[in-house]
């Protein structure tokens, strides 16, 4: 977990995110576009996206931290990530939000949005911008498919298509994901979603911290 910067006069008065580690990049990029200046942010790890059993403990402890080093204002910045409530739990214990939603694949499309498209995509892989960027520390190596490919099969054989959730506008990164369906046997689909709901409920969080 990244540190949270030492208390200062004004500490009391910023807004902390403690964010998964996978949305950092996104979650930076709304602060310089809403010129959130009085937003700080940490992380936690974010092959967590593998372990949601380790979110709460973390979470509850990073809170704690924050607490004691002077921040008054925190947001979590994790839907309920598979942790099947138990995240609730510790944000219901320190008084805090969290981003809404069972996970970022849904706010980054929008509730609304995701809510229309849920049961179609229940055969559906999601890939995000950090996906396409990890997507051989991520998938490739953890499950040995850079080795042993003939495991795609018993991985991903229950999903019908790829959908790459964009942040941005990267053809970079289409082409990873494009590559990623056609290596995984899937059909490909591209959403430019943008940050979604994120950008909504950061800026609300901003206004009540």
């Amino acid at each position: 977990m990244s540190a949270v910067r030492k208390a200062q006069p004004d500490q009391g008065e910023r807004l902390l995110v403690i964010a998964c580690g996978m949305i950092a990049r996104e979650v930076l990029a709304v602060k310089q576009q809403l010129a959130l200046d009085h937003l700080d942010l940490t992380c936690l790890p974010a092959e967590f996206h593998f372990y949601p059993d380790r979110i709460p403990p973390a979470m509850d402890k990073a809170i704690q931290k924050a607490k004691a080093e002077g921040y008054r204002h925190i947001f979590v910045g994790y839907a309920d990530c598979g942790t099947g409530g138990m995240l609730d739990r510790i944000c219901e214990k320190h008084g805090v939000e969290r981003m809404a939603g069972p996970h970022c694949f849904a706010f980054y499309q929008g509730m609304d949005a995701y809510a229309k498209v849920a049961d179609d995509d229940m055969m559906s892989f999601y890939m995000t911008d950090f996906l396409c960027r990890q997507f051989d520390a991520f998938f490739m190596k953890p499950l040995g498919l850079d080795r042993h490919p003939e495991l795609i099969k018993d991985y991903f054989g229950n999903y019908q298509k790829l959908v790459y959730i964009a942040q941005t506008d990267d053809p970079e990164l289409d082409r990873v994901a494009e590559k990623a369906a056609a290596l995984l046997g899937l059909a490909y689909e591209r959403r430019s979603t943008g940050y979604g709901d994120l950008t909504t409920e950061l800026a609300e969080a901003a206004t009540r911290g």
